[in-house]
């Protein structure tokens, strides 16, 4: 398994700190790794292989080989399952927070409920590649085939970023919050990432046709 550190993540550790919110920051690192463990653990009791390891300025990612290609729809199932897995892991936490609510410091409590829940939603955008991003697109695969899914959550997620950037004007205009902002540019730059590929497979995907 190779590991590989994504060097935006120091400039993320300075921003944080340069703001005063190094300690959310901090918390959020942990709960985004206890994340990308359960997908980690939910993949390897369906029986695959980690593949690579990035360590990224909201936490790890991980991804699997995918050895069989003889059923597409199991292979889609199992991806599905996974992309659920860490929002689960985190409400799983939350869960036990609340159980051991008097045993805990009420700040803390909040910061851990706080964190996860955050975490949670995060990963939970119809936006390719966080996790509902996966499990929208590995859904609409098995209904309407790779290509139109591949179309389809391009489409989502180019909608879904402009959503969330009006929403988060507002957001930071009312409540002064640099780390939105922050945010919102990480979105943007996993989208744009996202739209360079699917039009290079596009294009590809058109040549093919075409030939």
């Amino acid at each position: 398994m190779t590991i590989k550190i994504n060097l935006k993540i120091f400039l993320f550790l300075i921003l944080f700190y340069i703001t005063k919110q190094i300690k959310i920051y901090t918390i959020i690192m942990i709960f985004a790794c206890l994340h990308e463990m359960g997908h980690l653990i939910c993949g390897l009791m369906l029986g695959l292989k980690p593949k690579s390891l990035k360590i990224m300025p909201f936490g790890l990612c991980i991804e699997f080989s995918i050895y069989s290609k003889s059923n597409n729809i199991k292979i889609t199932i199992k991806k599905m399952i996974i992309a659920l897995a860490g929002p689960f892991t985190n409400l799983i936490l939350i869960c036990i927070s609340i159980l051991i609510k008097q045993k805990l410091e009420y700040m803390l409590y909040n910061e851990i409920v706080y964190a996860n829940f955050l975490i949670a939603i995060f990963n939970l955008l119809p936006i390719y590649p966080l996790d509902g991003g996966r499990f929208l697109k590995a859904f609409m695969q098995i209904k309407k085939g790779r290509q139109k899914a591949y179309n389809y959550i391009n489409k989502i997620s180019n909608i879904t970023i402009i959503i969330i950037t009006m929403l988060a004007s507002i957001g930071i205009y009312y409540y002064r919050n640099i780390a939105i902002l922050f945010i919102v540019i990480y979105l943007w730059g996993l989208v744009i990432i996202e739209n360079k590929r699917y039009n290079i497979k596009n294009r590809v995907y058109k040549i093919i046709q075409n030939s």
